[in-house]
């Protein structure tokens, strides 16, 4: 196990929250130090997909911490320097235009603002339906910006969702490992179903 100390933010999107619960039991079982975060939102909002509080029991089983669920909570990040590196997995349109405009409105925006603040990495897993539309111009401005990286992404559904975009979480292990050098793992727009 390595001794890497990794913030795991959960945004919104509910859909992809199995993918993601199984991606931080990978992250947690490689780096051993996973410090779970979730929006406010995320941590109030019961849907189709599964409860909140069963969602967040499961972070603190994972991680034996109890989620980072406020701004006030996540603010300690930076002076503390908690972290080693930073992933939002998964990161809604909402919370890419947030980071791309330098607004800090929830306990994962105020984890970025203040993990980034110390020079240390960004992960980011998208996971929007406007990834093609609205967030194109704040996906071009987070991978021009130091520090942060993306987790290689692809369109989920080109026929039905024309626009929507999804990062593949078999590969943020190897996003993670490559932004501790300070490298953007390539290629990052995937092709349908491969790397």
């Amino acid at each position: 196990m390595e001794k890497v100390r990794v913030g795991f933010a959960f945004c919104g999107s509910f859909c992809t929250y199995a993918a993601a619960m199984e991606t931080l039991e990978q992250v947690a079982a490689k780096y051993g130090e996973v410090v779970p975060i979730i929006s406010e939102t995320a941590a109030a909002t019961d849907t189709r997909f599964g409860n909140a509080h069963d969602f967040m029991r499961e972070m603190q089983r994972i991680c034996d911490r109890r989620p980072i669920d406020s701004i006030r909570s996540a603010e300690p990040i930076g002076p503390g320097r908690m972290l080693d590196v930073l992933v939002i997995c998964p990161c809604t349109g909402n919370t890419l235009a947030k980071l791309a405009g330098g607004i800090t409105d929830s306990s994962v925006t105020m984890a970025a603002k203040a993990h980034l603040r110390n020079g240390r990495p960004l992960v980011i897993a998208v996971s929007t339906n406007d990834g093609l539309a609205a967030s194109a111009r704040n996906i071009g401005t987070l991978l021009d910006k130091k520090n942060v990286y993306l987790v290689p992404f692809r369109q989920d559904d080109p026929v039905s969702k024309p626009t929507s975009l999804v990062a593949d979480f078999s590969l943020v292990i190897d996003a993670i490992d490559a932004a501790l050098r300070g490298v953007q793992i390539q290629p990052v727009l995937l092709g349908p179903g491969g790397k």
